[in-house]
Protein backbone atom coordinates (compact mmCIF):
# COMPACT_ATOMS: atom_id res chain seq x y z
CA UNK A 1 0.00 0.00 0.00
CA UNK A 2 1.46 3.33 -1.02
CA UNK A 3 1.87 6.16 1.45
CA UNK A 4 -0.55 9.09 1.18
CA UNK A 5 0.63 12.02 -0.90
CA UNK A 6 2.29 14.93 0.85
CA UNK A 7 -0.31 17.56 1.68
CA UNK A 8 0.24 21.13 0.56
CA UNK A 9 -1.06 24.40 1.89
CA UNK A 10 -4.79 24.60 1.29
CA UNK A 11 -4.77 28.28 0.37
CA UNK A 12 -2.63 27.50 -2.69
CA UNK A 13 -5.86 26.30 -4.32
CA UNK A 14 -7.00 29.96 -4.36
CA UNK A 15 -3.88 31.15 -6.18
CA UNK A 16 -3.68 31.54 -9.95
CA UNK A 17 -0.55 32.38 -11.94
CA UNK A 18 -1.17 31.18 -15.47
CA UNK A 19 1.66 33.40 -16.77
CA UNK A 20 3.95 30.50 -15.84
CA UNK A 21 1.29 27.87 -15.26
CA UNK A 22 -0.43 25.02 -17.12
CA UNK A 23 -0.09 26.50 -20.60
CA UNK A 24 3.59 27.27 -20.05
CA UNK A 25 4.16 23.66 -18.94
CA UNK A 26 2.42 22.43 -22.11
CA UNK A 27 4.63 24.78 -24.12
CA UNK A 28 7.73 23.10 -22.69
CA UNK A 29 6.33 19.70 -23.69
CA UNK A 30 5.78 20.89 -27.26
CA UNK A 31 9.26 22.37 -27.42
CA UNK A 32 10.69 19.06 -26.17
CA UNK A 33 8.93 17.46 -29.16
CA UNK A 34 10.75 19.84 -31.51
CA UNK A 35 8.04 22.50 -31.93
CA UNK A 36 9.11 26.12 -32.25
CA UNK A 37 6.84 28.47 -30.32
CA UNK A 38 6.49 32.24 -30.14
CA UNK A 39 6.10 32.77 -26.41
CA UNK A 40 4.32 35.99 -25.50
CA UNK A 41 3.38 35.01 -21.95
CA UNK A 42 6.15 36.73 -19.98
CA UNK A 43 7.45 40.31 -20.03
CA UNK A 44 11.05 39.11 -20.22
CA UNK A 45 13.10 41.50 -22.41
CA UNK A 46 16.26 39.37 -22.42
CA UNK A 47 14.36 36.48 -24.04
CA UNK A 48 13.67 38.73 -27.05
CA UNK A 49 17.21 40.00 -27.61
CA UNK A 50 17.15 43.08 -25.38
CA UNK A 51 20.24 43.62 -23.22
CA UNK A 52 20.74 45.57 -20.05
CA UNK A 53 22.53 48.85 -20.87
CA UNK A 54 26.33 48.56 -21.05
CA UNK A 55 26.93 51.15 -18.33
CA UNK A 56 24.94 48.96 -15.93
CA UNK A 57 26.93 45.89 -16.92
CA UNK A 58 30.19 47.78 -16.36
CA UNK A 59 29.02 48.99 -12.95
CA UNK A 60 28.64 45.39 -11.79
CA UNK A 61 31.88 44.21 -13.39
CA UNK A 62 33.84 47.08 -11.84
CA UNK A 63 32.64 46.14 -8.35
CA UNK A 64 32.51 42.36 -8.57
CA UNK A 65 35.40 42.11 -6.11
CA UNK A 66 33.17 43.75 -3.47
CA UNK A 67 30.21 41.39 -3.83
CA UNK A 68 31.18 38.38 -1.71
CA UNK A 69 29.93 39.52 1.75
CA UNK A 70 26.36 39.99 2.87
CA UNK A 71 25.28 43.61 2.89
CA UNK A 72 22.78 45.44 5.10
CA UNK A 73 19.31 43.88 4.97
CA UNK A 74 17.87 47.04 3.40
CA UNK A 75 20.51 47.14 0.68
CA UNK A 76 23.88 48.67 -0.16
CA UNK A 77 24.15 52.17 1.34
CA UNK A 78 25.23 53.73 -1.98
CA UNK A 79 22.34 52.06 -3.79
CA UNK A 80 19.81 53.27 -1.23
CA UNK A 81 21.24 56.78 -1.39
CA UNK A 82 20.79 56.78 -5.18
CA UNK A 83 17.20 55.55 -4.90
CA UNK A 84 16.38 58.12 -2.22
CA UNK A 85 17.87 60.93 -4.32
CA UNK A 86 15.90 59.77 -7.37
CA UNK A 87 12.65 59.82 -5.40
CA UNK A 88 13.45 63.15 -3.75
CA UNK A 89 14.00 64.65 -7.21
CA UNK A 90 10.50 63.65 -8.28
CA UNK A 91 8.90 64.96 -5.12
CA UNK A 92 8.60 62.02 -2.73
CA UNK A 93 8.29 63.56 0.74
CA UNK A 94 10.88 62.51 3.30
CA UNK A 95 12.82 60.38 0.83
CA UNK A 96 15.89 59.06 2.66
CA UNK A 97 18.07 55.93 2.53
CA UNK A 98 16.62 54.55 5.76
CA UNK A 99 13.18 54.41 4.08
CA UNK A 100 14.50 52.42 1.08
CA UNK A 101 14.36 48.61 0.91
CA UNK A 102 16.22 46.71 -1.82
CA UNK A 103 14.98 43.25 -2.66
CA UNK A 104 15.37 40.32 -5.02
CA UNK A 105 13.06 41.98 -7.49
CA UNK A 106 9.80 43.76 -6.73
CA UNK A 107 8.16 40.35 -6.32
CA UNK A 108 10.01 39.65 -3.07
CA UNK A 109 9.28 43.12 -1.73
CA UNK A 110 5.55 42.75 -2.43
CA UNK A 111 5.54 39.59 -0.34
CA UNK A 112 7.53 41.23 2.46
CA UNK A 113 5.27 44.31 2.51
CA UNK A 114 2.07 42.27 2.73
CA UNK A 115 3.55 39.96 5.35
CA UNK A 116 4.50 43.00 7.42
CA UNK A 117 1.00 44.49 7.09
CA UNK A 118 -1.65 41.78 7.20
CA UNK A 119 -3.30 39.83 9.96
CA UNK A 120 -5.55 36.86 9.07
CA UNK A 121 -8.72 38.09 7.37
CA UNK A 122 -7.43 41.58 6.55
CA UNK A 123 -8.44 42.89 3.12
CA UNK A 124 -6.51 44.55 0.32
CA UNK A 125 -8.15 46.39 -2.59
CA UNK A 126 -6.59 44.99 -5.78
CA UNK A 127 -7.36 46.00 -9.39
CA UNK A 128 -9.23 43.70 -11.74
CA UNK A 129 -7.52 42.94 -14.05
CA UNK A 130 -4.49 42.64 -11.79
CA UNK A 131 -0.96 41.36 -12.00
CA UNK A 132 -1.77 38.10 -10.20
CA UNK A 133 1.26 38.16 -7.92
CA UNK A 134 -0.54 40.86 -5.91
CA UNK A 135 -3.62 38.78 -5.22
CA UNK A 136 -1.55 35.63 -4.70
CA UNK A 137 0.74 37.32 -2.16
CA UNK A 138 -2.30 38.70 -0.33
CA UNK A 139 -3.84 35.22 -0.09
CA UNK A 140 -0.60 33.52 0.94
CA UNK A 141 -0.14 36.07 3.71
CA UNK A 142 -3.60 35.17 5.05
CA UNK A 143 -5.32 38.22 3.64
CA UNK A 144 -8.26 38.58 1.29
CA UNK A 145 -7.99 40.37 -2.06
CA UNK A 146 -11.05 42.49 -2.82
CA UNK A 147 -11.11 43.37 -6.50
CA UNK A 148 -12.08 46.80 -7.79
CA UNK A 149 -13.14 46.90 -11.42
CA UNK A 150 -11.08 48.61 -14.11
CA UNK A 151 -13.67 48.50 -16.86
CA UNK A 152 -12.87 48.01 -20.52
CA UNK A 153 -15.30 50.82 -21.39
CA UNK A 154 -13.30 53.21 -19.20
CA UNK A 155 -9.95 52.39 -20.76
CA UNK A 156 -9.24 50.02 -17.85
CA UNK A 157 -9.22 52.87 -15.34
CA UNK A 158 -11.04 52.36 -12.01
CA UNK A 159 -13.98 54.33 -10.64
CA UNK A 160 -12.94 55.85 -7.28
CA UNK A 161 -16.54 55.78 -6.03
CA UNK A 162 -16.72 52.05 -6.69
CA UNK A 163 -13.37 51.59 -4.98
CA UNK A 164 -14.48 53.42 -1.85
CA UNK A 165 -17.69 51.40 -1.68
CA UNK A 166 -15.54 48.28 -1.24
CA UNK A 167 -13.72 49.60 1.84
CA UNK A 168 -14.64 47.71 5.00
CA UNK A 169 -13.39 47.75 8.61
CA UNK A 170 -10.91 45.03 7.57
CA UNK A 171 -9.42 46.93 4.62
CA UNK A 172 -5.73 47.72 5.13
CA UNK A 173 -4.37 48.83 1.76
CA UNK A 174 -5.03 49.83 -1.86
CA UNK A 175 -2.88 48.38 -4.64
CA UNK A 176 -2.22 50.46 -7.76
CA UNK A 177 -0.27 49.28 -10.80
CA UNK A 178 0.73 52.29 -12.88
CA UNK A 179 1.52 52.00 -15.78
CA UNK A 180 -0.63 48.93 -15.67
CA UNK A 181 0.11 45.29 -16.26
CA UNK A 182 -1.73 43.73 -18.10
CA UNK A 183 -3.62 46.56 -19.82
CA UNK A 184 -1.04 49.32 -20.36
CA UNK A 185 -3.37 51.91 -18.81
CA UNK A 186 -1.63 55.02 -17.43
CA UNK A 187 -3.41 56.68 -14.50
CA UNK A 188 -4.09 60.43 -14.78
CA UNK A 189 -3.19 62.73 -11.91
CA UNK A 190 -6.81 63.55 -11.05
CA UNK A 191 -7.66 59.87 -10.60
CA UNK A 192 -4.61 59.31 -8.40
CA UNK A 193 -5.58 62.29 -6.24
CA UNK A 194 -9.04 60.83 -5.66
CA UNK A 195 -7.54 57.47 -4.67
CA UNK A 196 -5.16 59.20 -2.26
CA UNK A 197 -8.20 60.89 -0.68
CA UNK A 198 -9.81 57.47 -0.13
CA UNK A 199 -6.66 56.19 1.56
CA UNK A 200 -6.44 59.28 3.75
CA UNK A 201 -10.11 59.05 4.79
CA UNK A 202 -9.94 55.37 5.72
CA UNK A 203 -6.36 55.20 7.06
CA UNK A 204 -5.12 52.85 4.34
CA UNK A 205 -1.64 52.11 3.05
CA UNK A 206 -1.06 52.88 -0.63
CA UNK A 207 0.94 50.18 -2.42
CA UNK A 208 2.01 51.48 -5.82
CA UNK A 209 3.71 49.18 -8.32
CA UNK A 210 5.59 51.60 -10.61
CA UNK A 211 8.02 49.14 -12.22
CA UNK A 212 7.05 50.42 -15.73
CA UNK A 213 7.34 54.13 -14.88
CA UNK A 214 9.62 54.99 -17.82
CA UNK A 215 7.81 52.95 -20.50
CA UNK A 216 5.30 55.36 -22.06
CA UNK A 217 3.87 55.89 -25.56
CA UNK A 218 2.29 58.70 -27.58
CA UNK A 219 2.69 61.42 -24.99
CA UNK A 220 1.33 59.47 -22.02
CA UNK A 221 2.58 60.99 -18.75
CA UNK A 222 3.52 59.05 -15.65
CA UNK A 223 2.58 60.67 -12.33
CA UNK A 224 4.32 59.17 -9.28
CA UNK A 225 1.96 58.54 -6.41
CA UNK A 226 4.12 59.40 -3.39
CA UNK A 227 4.30 63.18 -4.03
CA UNK A 228 0.48 63.28 -4.20
CA UNK A 229 0.15 61.12 -1.09
CA UNK A 230 2.10 63.51 1.15
CA UNK A 231 1.64 62.32 4.74
CA UNK A 232 -0.56 59.40 3.70
CA UNK A 233 1.42 56.15 4.11
CA UNK A 234 2.70 55.01 0.73
CA UNK A 235 5.08 52.33 -0.50
CA UNK A 236 6.36 52.84 -4.06
CA UNK A 237 7.95 49.93 -5.94
CA UNK A 238 10.51 50.13 -8.75
CA UNK A 239 13.46 48.19 -10.13
CA UNK A 240 15.82 47.29 -12.95
CA UNK A 241 13.78 44.50 -14.58
CA UNK A 242 11.69 46.39 -17.12
CA UNK A 243 12.89 49.95 -17.77
CA UNK A 244 16.50 48.72 -17.69
CA UNK A 245 15.83 45.28 -19.24
CA UNK A 246 17.65 43.37 -16.47
CA UNK A 247 15.03 40.88 -15.23
CA UNK A 248 17.51 38.17 -14.35
CA UNK A 249 19.50 40.42 -12.02
CA UNK A 250 16.54 40.42 -9.59
CA UNK A 251 16.96 43.99 -8.37
CA UNK A 252 13.93 45.84 -7.04
CA UNK A 253 13.28 48.49 -4.44
CA UNK A 254 10.49 49.89 -2.32
CA UNK A 255 10.45 53.45 -0.96
CA UNK A 256 8.37 54.28 2.09
CA UNK A 257 6.82 57.73 2.44
CA UNK A 258 4.26 59.36 4.68
CA UNK A 259 3.99 60.52 8.27
CA UNK A 260 6.94 59.14 10.25
CA UNK A 261 4.99 58.32 13.41
CA UNK A 262 2.34 56.38 11.49
CA UNK A 263 4.94 54.44 9.48
CA UNK A 264 7.38 53.50 12.24
CA UNK A 265 5.98 50.09 13.17
CA UNK A 266 5.48 49.07 9.55
CA UNK A 267 8.99 50.19 8.63
CA UNK A 268 10.44 48.16 11.50
CA UNK A 269 8.42 45.12 10.45
CA UNK A 270 9.78 45.32 6.91
CA UNK A 271 13.30 45.70 8.29
CA UNK A 272 12.85 42.59 10.43
CA UNK A 273 11.53 40.51 7.54
CA UNK A 274 14.37 41.75 5.33
CA UNK A 275 16.88 40.72 7.98
CA UNK A 276 15.38 37.22 8.18
CA UNK A 277 16.29 36.66 4.53
CA UNK A 278 19.74 38.21 5.25
CA UNK A 279 20.01 40.49 2.20
CA UNK A 280 19.18 40.85 -1.46
CA UNK A 281 21.45 39.87 -4.34
CA UNK A 282 24.55 42.05 -3.92
CA UNK A 283 26.16 42.23 -7.41
CA UNK A 284 23.07 43.67 -9.06
CA UNK A 285 22.80 46.44 -6.47
CA UNK A 286 25.97 48.02 -7.83
CA UNK A 287 24.05 48.82 -11.04
CA UNK A 288 21.37 50.88 -9.26
CA UNK A 289 23.24 54.18 -9.09
CA UNK A 290 24.30 53.86 -12.73
CA UNK A 291 20.71 53.12 -13.76
CA UNK A 292 19.24 56.12 -11.94
CA UNK A 293 21.92 58.67 -12.83
CA UNK A 294 23.14 57.46 -16.23
CA UNK A 295 21.91 57.90 -19.78
CA UNK A 296 18.20 57.30 -20.52
CA UNK A 297 18.10 54.19 -22.70
CA UNK A 298 14.37 53.41 -22.55
CA UNK A 299 12.77 56.55 -24.00
CA UNK A 300 14.25 56.05 -27.51
CA UNK A 301 12.69 52.59 -27.60
CA UNK A 302 9.25 54.08 -26.83
CA UNK A 303 9.29 56.85 -29.46
CA UNK A 304 8.26 56.50 -33.13
CA UNK A 305 10.90 54.36 -34.81
CA UNK A 306 11.87 52.71 -31.53
CA UNK A 307 11.41 48.99 -31.26
CA UNK A 308 8.80 48.98 -28.48
CA UNK A 309 6.84 51.79 -30.11
CA UNK A 310 6.76 50.02 -33.47
CA UNK A 311 5.78 46.72 -31.85
CA UNK A 312 2.92 48.49 -30.11
CA UNK A 313 1.93 50.11 -33.42
CA UNK A 314 1.67 46.67 -35.05
CA UNK A 315 -0.58 45.38 -32.25
CA UNK A 316 -2.84 48.44 -32.34
CA UNK A 317 -3.15 48.28 -36.13
CA UNK A 318 -3.69 44.51 -36.16
CA UNK A 319 -6.53 44.79 -33.65
CA UNK A 320 -8.09 47.66 -35.60
CA UNK A 321 -7.94 45.61 -38.80
CA UNK A 322 -9.20 42.42 -37.17
CA UNK A 323 -12.71 41.18 -37.81
CA UNK A 324 -12.97 40.14 -34.19
CA UNK A 325 -10.70 42.06 -31.82
CA UNK A 326 -11.04 45.27 -29.85
CA UNK A 327 -8.26 47.01 -27.95
CA UNK A 328 -7.76 49.88 -25.55
CA UNK A 329 -4.39 51.03 -26.89
CA UNK A 330 -1.77 50.71 -24.13
CA UNK A 331 -0.34 54.03 -22.95
CA UNK A 332 2.57 52.38 -21.18
CA UNK A 333 4.23 49.15 -19.99
CA UNK A 334 5.10 46.13 -22.14
CA UNK A 335 1.70 44.59 -22.83
CA UNK A 336 -1.57 44.78 -24.68
CA UNK A 337 -4.85 43.23 -23.52
CA UNK A 338 -7.04 42.61 -26.59
CA UNK A 339 -10.57 41.33 -26.31
CA UNK A 340 -12.91 39.51 -28.65
CA UNK A 341 -15.81 41.80 -29.53
CA UNK A 342 -19.24 41.05 -28.09
CA UNK A 343 -20.56 39.91 -31.46
CA UNK A 344 -18.16 36.95 -31.47
CA UNK A 345 -17.81 36.37 -27.72
CA UNK A 346 -20.62 33.78 -27.66
CA UNK A 347 -19.09 30.53 -26.42
CA UNK A 348 -15.61 32.03 -26.40
CA UNK A 349 -13.34 30.66 -23.69
CA UNK A 350 -10.01 32.42 -23.30
CA UNK A 351 -8.20 29.35 -21.95
CA UNK A 352 -9.43 27.09 -24.74
CA UNK A 353 -8.48 29.81 -27.25
CA UNK A 354 -4.97 30.10 -25.80
CA UNK A 355 -4.52 26.33 -25.90
CA UNK A 356 -5.69 26.09 -29.53
CA UNK A 357 -3.51 29.04 -30.50
CA UNK A 358 -0.48 27.28 -29.06
CA UNK A 359 -1.26 23.77 -30.32
CA UNK A 360 -2.36 24.79 -33.82
CA UNK A 361 -0.48 28.01 -34.49
CA UNK A 362 2.58 27.88 -32.21
CA UNK A 363 1.84 31.04 -30.21
CA UNK A 364 1.65 31.21 -26.41
CA UNK A 365 -0.43 33.99 -24.83
CA UNK A 366 -1.97 34.40 -21.37
CA UNK A 367 -5.76 34.00 -21.01
CA UNK A 368 -7.43 37.11 -19.63
CA UNK A 369 -9.15 35.29 -16.76
CA UNK A 370 -5.68 34.69 -15.28
CA UNK A 371 -5.71 38.36 -14.31
CA UNK A 372 -8.76 37.97 -12.06
CA UNK A 373 -11.45 39.34 -14.33
CA UNK A 374 -15.01 37.95 -14.49
CA UNK A 375 -15.10 37.81 -18.31
CA UNK A 376 -13.53 35.20 -20.61
CA UNK A 377 -12.90 37.05 -23.87
CA UNK A 378 -9.51 38.74 -23.36
CA UNK A 379 -5.87 37.71 -23.54
CA UNK A 380 -2.51 39.35 -22.87
CA UNK A 381 0.45 39.63 -25.24
CA UNK A 382 3.83 41.23 -24.67
CA UNK A 383 5.18 43.97 -26.93
CA UNK A 384 8.71 42.58 -26.81
CA UNK A 385 9.02 40.62 -30.10
CA UNK A 386 10.23 42.27 -33.27
CA UNK A 387 7.35 44.10 -35.02
CA UNK A 388 7.47 41.72 -37.98
CA UNK A 389 7.02 38.74 -35.69
CA UNK A 390 4.05 40.36 -33.97
CA UNK A 391 2.45 40.96 -37.36
CA UNK A 392 2.71 37.22 -38.02
CA UNK A 393 1.36 36.45 -34.54
CA UNK A 394 -1.83 38.40 -35.18
CA UNK A 395 -2.30 36.72 -38.55
CA UNK A 396 -2.26 33.41 -36.68
CA UNK A 397 -4.65 34.74 -34.05
CA UNK A 398 -7.05 35.79 -36.79
CA UNK A 399 -7.02 32.26 -38.20
CA UNK A 400 -8.02 30.80 -34.85
CA UNK A 401 -10.77 33.40 -34.48
CA UNK A 402 -12.00 32.60 -38.01
CA UNK A 403 -12.51 29.01 -36.88
CA UNK A 404 -14.34 30.17 -33.75
CA UNK A 405 -16.66 32.39 -35.82
CA UNK A 406 -17.44 29.49 -38.13
CA UNK A 407 -18.10 27.26 -35.12
CA UNK A 408 -20.76 29.58 -33.73
CA UNK A 409 -22.28 30.21 -37.17
CA UNK A 410 -21.10 33.79 -37.49
CA UNK A 411 -20.13 34.85 -41.01
CA UNK A 412 -18.04 37.97 -41.35
CA UNK A 413 -19.54 40.24 -44.04
CA UNK A 414 -17.40 40.55 -47.15
CA UNK A 415 -17.25 44.32 -46.70
CA UNK A 416 -15.63 43.87 -43.31
CA UNK A 417 -13.26 41.24 -44.64
CA UNK A 418 -12.10 43.49 -47.47
CA UNK A 419 -11.67 46.48 -45.13
CA UNK A 420 -9.51 44.40 -42.82
CA UNK A 421 -7.35 43.04 -45.62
Amino acid sequence: MSAPSLKTRERLSEVRYEIRGELARRARELEAQGRTLIKLNIGNPGAFGFRAPEHLQHAIADHIHNTDPYTHQQGLPLAREAIAAHHAARGTPGASPDRVFVGNGVSELIDIALRALLNPGDEVLVPSPDYPLWSAATILNDGRPVFYRCKVANGFLPDPDEMEALVSPRTRAIVLINPNNPTGAVYPRELLERIVAIAAKHNLLLLCDEIYDGILYDGAEFTPLAPLAGDVPCLSFGGLSKVHRACGWRVGWAVLSGDEARMRDFRNAMDLLGALRLCANVPGQFAIEAALTGVDTITPLCRPGGRLYEARRVVVEACAASNYLKLAAPGGALYAFPGVSDEFAQGFDDHAFALELMEAEGVLVVPGNSFNVPYRNHFRVTLLPQPEQLREVFARIERVLDRHAEGIGKVVPLARRSSAA
